[in-house]
């Protein structure tokens, strides 16, 4: 008796309260307590213990409560919110707990302890405990006996509830975050296999809201945020599941019949939602969405391969403006991307690509007056591989920043590498693409300023093009950029002028010498006023901003006599020349202009 007040007194006196003792030590401590007869004071002392305890032995093979502490007694008197309950599995009134069999199986054997968490009541009023079993030392001859504990657990059981809500859920919005549209995925995929159930997984990413969120704030950007998601989810059935994975990317669990009709459907009716301008204050904001569709098929057994489908299906609908279901293929060119990412990078290392050069025509001269570097990659086993495939592929995995900076030391060597040739500088300048991507994450005018040092040519003799989505990405910041490369006398051309997004307040604004007029204006001007038209007002744009202009694409002597007709500066194409190699680019050069 002294050993127990002992170790309790000692254990709340360092807590400054009553405690609750460790499980390991309550058998210890309520041994002697419960093997000895109690007096009034004993059991005052046993009812001081702030958790349910209850001595429990077999009395006619039946499990019988031998004893009990003020706290067991409470919770045994709480009345019967749960009346309902089954009382074959009660041990004692008003405790709706299915302990008698979990007893019926500890106390005939041989464990020493068994702790395990029961509810009481349904999942929305009911309790919860953490029960503990704990047997006691018995003679030889003795009932077996242990000591029940129950520890309410219902304040940290609904907390975790509450958290775990909140986890779920994606603060802006309400909607179910990625975790929980996961795990929403896999239990729709144990449907499948066991019911048949057929379901499709839909990704919605919105285009142009990162430009809107920068023009118009965060606030605004949240706003409209909420404003999709309700759009949203009325367009969809009762029983879809829509979600919010990131910033501007929604995903929908879709019950659909065996095929995708269904599923295209609901994305077309989501993009027509989307339709109608947002008003967010004084503004009207467009918002458009690409919808990527992926199946549940038997071959699918993880959630991340469905979602990853989704998304490259999504990428497809980018690029065609419409939803785009999930074709096999999809992974095989992801696969396929990946490896030509890693051959490009070892490519780049190893000074294994090359550059081609496309002699620019005076039109008036028919002389040659330069060459666009253009960058070849013939691989040793797959032989030439196109930059319309690989040029992506450099653009997506950052690898165009390192091409972008060897192509213009490249481009300026060959130059020099040219006068060196001639004996004198040749009246001949160099080209040179520059992605929209590097303009963005690159310290281009540094790359300038190096290539020309290196070469030790003349700011005036290399000409950098960029795209017209180039400047609509980043009007101020590009605009510095090119003011930058303009004070290094390098001129600058606008590549594929017209079938982009520029204004003619960025032709007003910007330091830009070159207009090329893309080779899809050119190509049907013979047959086409329309185009020609077109080609008629590029040149008069370009001559009262002090411009020249060169026609890309040009493949016929009639091309060439319109426009020479029209006024056109500069032409290239395949009916003067293909690219060529450096040497055979010079060599078209001396024969040319000889």
């Amino acid at each position: 008796m002294r050993a127990a007040k002992t170790l309790i007194s000692n254990l709340s006196e360092e807590a400054g309260e009553p405690v609750v003792l460790p499980a390991h030590l309550l058998p210890v401590a309520l041994q002697e307590l419960l093997d000895t007869p109690r007096t009034a004071a004993q059991q005052e002392f046993i009812d001081t213990l702030p958790i349910a305890i209850a001595l429990v032995g077999l009395v006619d093979k039946k499990p019988a409560i031998l004893a009990r502490n003020r706290a067991f007694l409470e919770l045994s008197n709480r009345r019967p919110r749960f009346a309902e309950a089954d009382v074959s599995h009660e041990l004692c009134p008003g405790i709706a707990l299915p302990l008698l069999p979990e007893l019926e199986s500890f106390l005939p054997g041989d464990e020493r302890e068994r702790s395990f968490d029961m509810q009481e009541g349904d999942g929305i009023s009911g309790r919860h405990f953490a029960v503990r079993l704990s047997r006691l030392n018995n003679g030889e001859s003795a009932p077996p006996r242990c000591i029940l504990s129950l520890i309410d657990r219902t304040q940290q059981v609904e907390g975790e509830r509450s958290l775990r809500s909140q986890m779920l859920r994606d603060s802006l919005t309400g909607l179910p975050n990625r975790a929980a549209f996961a795990e929403q995925v896999e239990q729709a995929m144990a449907n499948h296999e066991k019911e048949g159930r057929n379901f499709a997984v839909l990704l919605v990413d919105l285009t142009r809201f990162s430009r809107v969120n920068e023009g118009v704030g965060s606030l605004a950007g949240d706003e409209l945020i909420i404003t999709v998601a309700r759009r949203l989810i009325s367009a969809l059935r009762g029983g879809d599941m829509l979600a919010r994975l990131a910033g501007d990317e929604f995903a929908v669990l879709l019950n659909v019949a065996d095929n995708s009709d269904e599923a295209l459907r609901a994305a077309r009716r989501m993009q027509a939602c989307l339709s109608t301008p947002i008003r967010l204050g004084e503004l009207e904001i467009k918002i458009d969405c690409a919808i990527g569709v992926a199946m549940m098929s038997a071959a699918i057994d993880d959630v991340e391969d469905l979602i990853r489908n989704a998304q490259f299906a999504m990428k497809r609908a980018k690029i065609s403006g419409h939803a785009e279901v999930y074709q096999p293929c999809d992974s095989t060119t992801a696969r396929e991307r990946f490896g030509l990412e890693t051959e490009l990078r070892r490519a780049i290392e190893r000074d294994q690509l090359q550059l081609a050069f496309q002699p620019l025509i005076e039109l008036a001269s028919g002389q040659v007056i330069g060459f666009e570097a253009l960058a070849r990659w013939e691989h040793p086993e797959k032989g030439m591989i196109s930059p319309a495939e690989f040029i992506p592929v450099a653009e997506e995995s950052g690898l165009i920043i390192p091409l972008g900076r060897w192509a213009l030391r490249s481009a300026t060597r060959t130059l020099a590498e040219w006068d060196r040739k001639s004996g004198s500088p040749t009246p001949l300048h160099v080209a040179v693409n520059v992605s929209a991507v590097q303009f963005q994450r690159d310290d281009v005018v540094s790359a300038v300023k190096a290539a020309l040092t290196e070469s030790g040519i003349s700011g005036n003799r290399l000409k950098i093009e960029l795209t017209e989505s180039c400047i609509v990405s980043d009007p101020d910041g590009i605009a510095k950029v090119l003011h930058a490369i303009n004070d290094l006398d390098v001129k600058i051309a606008m590549d594929d002028f017209g079938t982009g997004y520029s204004s003619l307040a960025y032709l007003q604004r910007l330091p830009i010498d070159v207009l090329k007029i893309d080779r899809s204006f050119i190509a049907p001007m013979l047959e086409d006023r329309d185009s020609v038209a077109i080609v008629r007002a590029v040149l008069g744009l370009a001559s009262a901003l002090g411009m020249t202009t060169t026609a890309e694409g040009v493949e016929t002597q009639a091309l060439v006599e319109t426009l020479v007709g029209l006024g056109c500066d500069v032409a290239q194409g395949y009916y003067f020349a293909r690219p060529l190699p450096a040497d055979e680019a010079y060599a078209y050069f001396r024969a040319r202009n000889a």
